[in-house]
């Protein structure tokens, strides 16, 4: 026997065991109501009392956040395997940066990820309000009379969180319910972070909520400058080179040849960034430590290193193999108008 099969083995005797212990799942009160969201993708508007007699998993998600993406596998494979068993998972889309409110962006990148479940799209933050909520990604299941019975925030816990999907099918009279544990095969941004080499944190660009910019200097907020950048960077620092303007919701590149460097101890980088003006394409080169990113690129960067920014969403610009060690990566635009939100890593 493999190790996985045992594994699934171990998961599927403590899914039985859990299916009848309801002690474990306490009463968190009832299930909030939706009828704050903006609209709804992908279905008619859904209501609690509409609900009933379904269990109902609530996922918070804005379609930037990296630690959302690397739990999109684990749903979309809930949702094929448990729709027809009862369960309805309600995806609210409540966005972290402005161009996530643009019902456009939000529809076209929750088809590119093939996100088919019901959307609530929570651009005011009512929903979010109603659940009192903090945190992306969260996830809140209610059994078939309404009721909360389970919460976790973050990425993991996958296996538990499948348990209690199918100990409350159970309880709600489902019928047999498949106690197996799904098994997901992740890709590019959706596959889970190297954490024993992760030493970089989310950094963001714009003043607002930045760190780590070697050149910061408030007088130059809100004003365009040429920066020169910085010969030696230490491990999570990073700088500009070019004209850049540091706003405070990004970095905002006035013209062709800026870069962005940052200084990183992890497997993957990705960078949230997008085009000033919509339908814009702004090709650009990644290299680490000075070299083009050819074996360690990512999946929106081809093996010369080069891509294209042409919609507001995640990039991967890096992605290893093998030992991880301190890197310097750098971002070379051939075009002017491109925002620059965030890193993230992994």
């Amino acid at each position: 026997m493999s190790d996985e099969q045992a594994h699934t083995g171990l998961f599927r005797s403590i899914a039985h065991r859990l299916a009848g212990a309801e002690e474990i799942l306490p009463d968190e009160g009832g299930l909030p109501s939706f009828a704050r969201a903006t609209t709804w993708l992908n279905s008619d508007p859904l209501t609690p009392d509409g609900l009933r007699g379904r269990v109902v998993l609530v996922d918070f998600w804005t379609y930037t956040c990296v630690n959302w993406l690397r739990t999109l596998p684990y749903l979309r494979a809930w949702h094929d395997k448990y729709e027809s068993a009862g369960l309805t998972i309600i995806g609210v889309h409540t966005p972290e940066f402005g161009f996530e409110r643009d019902l456009d962006n939000i529809t076209r990148q929750s088809r590119n990820l093939r996100v088919e479940y019901p959307i609530a799209v929570d651009s005011d933050y009512g929903v979010w309000g109603d659940f009192a909520n903090s945190y992306w990604p969260a996830i809140y299941i209610a059994d078939a009379d309404g009721r909360l019975r389970h919460h976790h925030f973050g990425e993991g816990e996958y296996p538990r969180t499948e348990m209690v999907i199918q100990r409350l099918l159970v309880a709600s009279g489902a019928g047999e319910v498949d106690l197996d544990l799904v098994m997901v095969e992740p890709e590019g941004l959706e596959a889970a972070a190297d954490w024993a080499s992760l030493r970089s944190p989310e950094t963001y660009l714009g003043y607002g909520q930045s760190t780590g910019f070697a050149s910061e200097d408030a007088g130059l907020y809100d004003r365009p400058h040429v920066y020169g950048g910085d010969a030696r960077l230490s491990l999570n620092t990073w700088t500009l080179v070019g004209e850049w303007t540091q706003a405070r919701h990004a970095a905002v590149l006035n013209g062709a040849g800026g870069r962005v460097a940052f200084a990183f101890h992890a497997r993957d980088v990705n960078l949230v960034m997008g085009p000033t003006v919509a339908g814009s394409a702004i090709p650009f080169r990644v290299r680490i430590d000075g070299q083009p990113a050819q074996d360690a690129h990512g999946t929106d960067v081809d093996s010369g290193g080069s891509g294209v920014v042409q919609d507001q969403k995640t990039y991967q610009l890096i992605r290893q193999s093998g030992r991880v060690r301190d890197h310097v990566v750098e971002i070379e635009f051939q075009g002017g108008g491109v925002e620059a939100y965030c890193f993230t890593f992994g």
